[in-house]
């Protein structure tokens, strides 16, 4: 930086945070400085932000055990629906098996031996659409 000096010329002064005469002052003042930096972090900002860390920590954790709560039981939902689409299944072949015995019963019974063919064709029909009727239901559920 330069300045006039009193013969009107003009000199050069280094920058003050560089004067050695100063360095002690300055030196101090850093130190006082952080010491009270350090002080006011951890005596305010750091246990507001432990607090906050150790409410986020149990968040977290009782978030998790929900969900191993919820998957659990999701599991036993899953095994549950299963078992009444099994049960429906073989519901379903029953009623089906019991409907064709009774139709070729009746045809027995008239004597219409070339029908049965045709009846045991649509048994078979209407099998498969109640196997379909309960995959596509399965499916939408």
């Amino acid at each position: 930086m330069a300045t006039d000096t009193p013969d009107g010329g003009l000199s050069l002064t280094p920058m003050p945070q560089l004067e050695f005469a100063t360095f002690p002052h300055q030196v101090f003042w850093l130190i006082v400085a952080l010491v009270a930096i350090y002080f006011i972090l951890t005596t305010i900002a750091l246990p507001r932000i432990a607090a906050v860390l150790a409410e986020r920590n149990g968040t977290i954790t009782n978030d998790i055990a929900a969900a191993e709560e919820l998957k659990l039981r999701a599991a036993e939902a899953e095994k549950a629906y299963e078992k009444a689409l099994a049960d429906a299944r073989a519901e379903a072949q029953k009623i089906a098996g019991e409907t064709r015995d009774a139709i070729k019963a009746q045809l027995d019974e008239a004597g219409i031996e070339s029908e049965i063919v045709d009846y045991e064709q649509r048994g078979r029909d209407i099998h498969m659409s109640i196997d379909s009727s309960i995959s596509t239901s399965s499916c939408s559920n």
